[in-house]
């Protein structure tokens, strides 16, 4: 009988294992986060390239893409008019953060340049995607229910104004995702560099929630940062895809490289953490 060939390795952007970080890989990644920032400000304005963009396409715009009287004191955000402009704005900037602070701070894997310009491009499409759908009044949160009213004294307009709930349940939802993501990487690579964990499977803090727990942080801001833009269904289904895809791509990625990195330990662990992404659930 013919000797029976191994499965083929899964796809995967980063080369696991080789802890040799590329300059230009780290160049690239950090340079294309950084210029997400002003693509998604220039996209935000209201007068900016988002609206020309959905104007010569012949798409309605929402009303929120009127100039409104912002004042946060950051005239940065100020120009965007609108208090919702102004949170997906700090959204795009979180997320470069987070992601700049993994690649300079936490990641020790091998990056190569092309995978890297790859991951950059696909948060800045999202980001952008988010910026132009929110814009456009057929798929804007500005028509999300139900509407609560923020009085003038805790207006950043000066006076009041609606905001729906799904704006307030999408920022809490995308800041507790982004905290844990960090987090969970953050207490990762500690372990990590422990000399007396050499060689061990890192079970503290938050990694005896889930076994991919940090996937289950990027899923979490994604679907908030999405929920501000659009609302619930925006929301709920980018988060849930996100989850999904992790949870069978990403997830068998990693699964395949822990065991046969870790052996009996990665299988211990399986068994003493059940849950692959959502804690307690899946």
């Amino acid at each position: 009988m013919p000797d029976s060939k191994p499965p083929p390795k899964k796809f995967d952007l980063i080369n696991r294992g080789e802890r040799k970080p590329t300059l230009l890989g780290t160049l690239t990644f950090v340079g294309l986060r950084l210029l997400d920032i002003p693509l998604q400000h220039a996209l935000l304005l209201p007068t900016g390239l988002g609206v020309t963009l959905l104007s010569k396409l012949g798409i309605t715009l929402a009303s929120s893409t009127s100039t409104g009287s912002l004042s946060t004191g950051l005239s940065y955000l100020d120009v965007l008019g609108q208090p919702t402009n102004a949170l997906l704005m700090l959204f795009a900037i979180g997320s470069s953060a987070k992601q700049i602070y993994w690649q300079l701070f936490v990641s020790k894997e091998s990056f190569p340049a092309p995978a890297a310009a790859a991951v950059a491009f696909y948060n800045s499409l999202f980001n952008a995607l988010n910026s132009l759908l929110f814009l456009a009044l057929a798929t804007s949160s500005v028509n999300s229910t139900p509407q609560l009213t923020v009085p003038s004294s805790l207006s950043l307009t000066g006076v009041p104004y609606a905001l729906p709930l799904s704006t307030v349940v999408g920022v809490c939802i995308y800041t507790f995702g982004i905290i844990l993501e960090a987090v969970s990487e953050t207490q990762r690579r500690d372990f990590k560099d422990a000399p007396a964990n050499a060689g061990k499977v890192c079970k503290v803090g938050v990694w005896r929630w889930s076994r991919h727990v940090n996937y289950f942080g990027y899923s979490l801001w994604r679907g908030g940062y999405t929920m501000v833009a659009t609302g619930w269904i925006g929301g709920l289904a980018v988060g849930s895809w996100q989850m999904w895809d992790l949870g069978y791509r990403a997830a068998g990625v990693m699964d395949d490289y822990c065991t046969n990195r870790y052996k009996e330990q990665w299988a211990q662990f399986k068994r003493e953490v059940p849950s692959k992404i959502v804690p307690g659930i899946w």
